[in-house]
């Protein structure tokens, strides 16, 4: 069997191809699938991606980055966040935080390594672990512990083999931003077993009711094991560009740059040029105005479907998403799903696509347009009523 076959399609990327195609033939398909914000792109990002390529920035990046966006990155991380890097070999540009787990995870395992995942958890990192030769072992987040992997439970997936763990924070799908009580229990363990923790942080910059995100990085003694993988994805409406950036020890970083100098050379040079405007401090003043609008969509959409008979969803800390306990209306996940997409055209992802303990929950994305998100509340409404 080849590895790619032994792997299931992503299925948030999936689902949201399916309903892309549906609308393009006609049908009034709502989709609360994928994570993207129906904003273009803001216009002062584009301008800059302009000016650099009129400036003649077209051709190939060195494979860490463009200095000056490699030095617009440490500068963030210090000024947000209180992180200390060297941008000359702490820093890297990625072609978003997909690619750069992919690069993380070769520069720490080798074949038949093991790497630790939550269940729930983002749905590329147990398939990424697996197209590269290791064994993803999960470990159930638990939402008494706002969807923290026990600490017993963690330890007991440790194994010879074990060489890293991942972990999402703010979480996806769950929607919770980690605090450093939240954290602490698996940074003792890190530190215990010498792991190294791959943290996602893409949805670092939306956190909501003033909360702010915790880097693991920030912890006594996790800076020297910590990989973080960032992306403008998410917080900069930059879906298409696939640019974000990944951050670590010096010789994990280097691993990195070497894997990167063979599988695909560099980021894009223009989209560094235009992820520097966005990530300076002017730009990310620009941008708060867009997140306050986020914000209210989805506060407001959780706590509407919060009303609905038989959803159950805690308000949402960070992020993008609504994660619903379904199992009151009498359906799991999936067949909640395809029911929904049959008979009210409203397309979202099953639970268990992000692992198969949460196989009760459906996850809605919630910064859609407000008009597409009355309509599918009031679609969603009536498809509840009628179970």
């Amino acid at each position: 069997m080849k590895a790619i076959d032994a792997v299931e399609a992503s299925a948030t990327v999936a689902i949201a191809d399916a309903a892309a195609a549906r609308r393009a033939d006609g049908e009034p398909v709502i989709d609360l699938s994928a994570g993207r914000a129906p904003e273009p792109t803001p216009s002062f990002i584009v301008e800059a991606a302009v000016a650099a390529m009129l400036a003649g920035h077209t051709h190939q990046a060195p494979a860490r980055g463009v200095p000056s966006y490699l030095h617009v990155i440490a500068e963030r991380l210090l000024r947000v966040h209180g992180l200390r890097v060297d941008p000359a070999s702490e820093v890297m540009a990625t072609a978003g935080c997909k690619q750069g787990l992919m690069l993380a995870l070769l520069a720490v395992m080798e074949r038949g390594a093991e790497v630790i995942v939550e269940d729930p958890c983002f749905v590329s990192y147990a398939p990424t672990i697996s197209l590269l030769g290791g064994t993803p072992v999960r470990v159930a987040a638990d939402p008494a512990r706002r969807w923290c992997m026990k600490p017993e439970a963690l330890a007991a997936a440790v194994g010879p083999k074990t060489r890293a763990v991942i972990v999402c924070s703010p979480h996806n799908p769950a929607g919770v931003v980690h605090t450093l009580a939240d954290l602490e229990p698996l940074a003792r363990l890190a530190r215990r077993h010498d792991w190294i923790v791959i943290v996602d942080e893409v949805y670092e910059s939306v956190t909501w009711g003033g909360r702010r995100h915790t880097p693991i990085a920030s912890l006594p003694d996790l800076r020297e094991r910590t990989i973080g993988l960032m992306s403008l994805t998410k917080s900069h409406a930059m879906g298409g560009w696939r640019i974000g950036y990944a951050y670590g020890p010096r010789g994990l970083v280097a691993r990195m740059v070497k894997a990167q100098q063979h599988l695909s050379t560099c980021a894009s040079s223009i989209a560094q040029h235009a992820a520097s405007a966005a990530l300076e401090a002017a730009g990310e003043a620009r941008m708060t105005e867009l997140w306050a609008a986020w914000e209210r969509r989805v506060a407001g959409f959780t706590r509407d479907l919060a009303g609905l008979p038989g959803l159950r969803v805690e308000p949402v800390e960070a992020g993008f998403y609504a994660w619903v306990d379904v199992r009151e209306t009498g359906l799991d996940g999936d067949e909640f799903c395809r029911r929904l997409l049959r008979e009210e055209q409203v397309a979202a992802v099953p639970g268990s696509a992000f692992g198969p303990r949460s196989a009760g929950y459906v996850r809605f994305t919630t910064v859609k347009d407000e008009d597409e998100l009355e309509a599918a509340l009031g679609r969603i409404d009536r498809f509840v009523r009628g179970l």
